[in-house]
């Protein structure tokens, strides 16, 4: 008859085969939480409060120092002309028309403000604000008056560029807002950027510069033109209110506005924004170094690490994601050549007029106001990264408007004659 109680040799194999299971048990959660946790500090120390320099800060993340060194690859600036030729023409009287190159990134904000044309640097120190990790301090220690300074004055004191200390807390290493312009937009909307979750500030901090912005005429301050909304033509509206004035093209003698890069804005109720993404979701995804997760700080665009990018969420494979993407911003550019061109021929048309003895002055009005528009609508697209991709909807619906108006400033310009 089978003994009902286990055999000291069989119980010996049981509990052995259970040490066995527990520890493959323990093994495999440990590595799962090693593998997948936030970089931590690897020395022992503290960093300044004050620390700009990004090298100092690698020394306790030498994992995201290594990709944050990764931007310096980057190393391409091709002119904006070579692709886009009508910004000569609808530059005319600003010093974009002279020069105006890609960016290569964060790393190279400081060398590539020292080498533009001279006539960039005419807003003064205000110019230096987006450029260097150092700026924060420096408005600190000058005040309101920092605006008002001579460019080299302040560009003279700047060592490191973009880095660390821009967006994060150098003691709990939270996000932080470190530019008034923002803080300053957020208030006069009666919201408190304090409030902000902290998904919502993994694109706030991209949003203290990467907007469209203005100097104020007698301060020279840095102000986003939030203050109906941030979408182009509540942007439009609130220039408009104040018959705001940037300058008056030589040309067509035509008083204009001038876009900065507005990508925050763009993405601002985009399918991605929508949908809960912030982002550093797409230009900063995670990555694997070794048995550490980590936040890449290689800001690229997410076609350049699609698989960490967009397959986390998008399942259709990286050659049919690439192709979309590919699509909509070839779409984008065909359109924005044919607005660039309109405009163009817009401008032409109205400095025929100007120029014809007994021209019509209310229709001579008229397409300046909508040649305004035109080059508006044109503009916010054109200087903004991306391609259309960052919101491809208002992309299209704002170079639709574009056109439309340039159209309209032709008429009036023939009929004024």
């Amino acid at each position: 008859m089978a003994n009902k109680y286990l055999s000291g040799k069989h119980l010996g194999l049981v509990i052995f085969a259970g040490a066995i299971l527990l520890i493959l048990i323990t093994f495999g959660i440990s590595s799962f939480f090693f593998n997948n946790k936030e970089l931590q500090r690897e020395t022992v120390g503290e960093i300044g409060a004050r620390e700009a320099d990004p090298a100092v800060w690698g020394q306790y993340y030498p994992l995201t120092y290594q990709t944050y060194l990764e931007n310096f690859e980057n190393t391409e600036k091709p002119s904006h002309f070579e692709t886009k030729p009508y910004m000569q023409k609808i530059y005319a009287g600003l010093g974009f028309a002279v020069e105006f190159n890609e960016p290569r990134g964060h790393v190279y904000t400081l060398e590539d403000i020292r080498a533009i044309a001279p006539q960039r640097y005419k807003t003064g120190a205000a110019c230096n604000t987006c450029k260097s990790s150092q700026i924060p301090e420096i408005i600190d220690k000058y005040g309101d008056q920092y605006y008002l300074m001579d460019f080299k004055e302040i560009n003279d004191q700047l060592e490191h560029p973009i880095a660390c200390l821009d967006c994060h807390d150098p003691k709990t290493m939270e996000l932080t807002i470190t530019r008034p312009a923002l803080i300053e937009a957020y208030a006069r909307q009666g919201k408190d950027i304090k409030k902000a979750t902290r998904q919502e500030m993994r694109s706030l901090v991209c949003a203290q510069c990467h907007v469209t912005y203005y100097f104020e005429k007698d301060t020279k301050k840095v102000t986003f033109p939030w203050d109906k909304g941030v979408k182009a033509d509540e942007i439009l509206a609130y220039y408009d209110e104040d018959g705001f004035v940037e300058w008056t093209h030589p040309d067509s003698g035509t008083p204009l506005i001038k876009a900065r890069h507005a990508e925050y804005e763009t993405f601002m109720g985009s399918t991605h924004q929508t949908a809960g993404l912030a982002c550093a979701d797409c230009h900063m995804p995670y990555q694997k170094m070794g048995n550490t997760k980590v936040t890449s700080h290689n800001w690229t665009s997410p076609l350049n690490n699609i698989e960490e990018s967009c397959m986390v969420c998008h399942r259709e494979g990286s050659d049919w994601l690439k192709s979309r993407v590919e699509d909509t911003q070839q779409k984008t550019k065909e359109t924005q050549d044919r607005a660039g061109n309109t405009v163009v021929k817009a401008i032409d048309e109205i400095k025929i007029a100007r120029a014809t003895p007994g021209v019509n002055a209310e229709l001579l009005q008229q397409a300046d106001e909508t040649l305004r528009k035109g080059f508006w609508y044109l503009d916010y697209v054109m200087v903004t990264n991306g391609y259309g991709f960052h919101n491809p909807t208002d992309t299209m619906n704002n170079l639709g408007k574009a056109i439309d108006y340039a159209h309209q400033a032709i008429q009036f310009a023939k009929d004024a004659r």
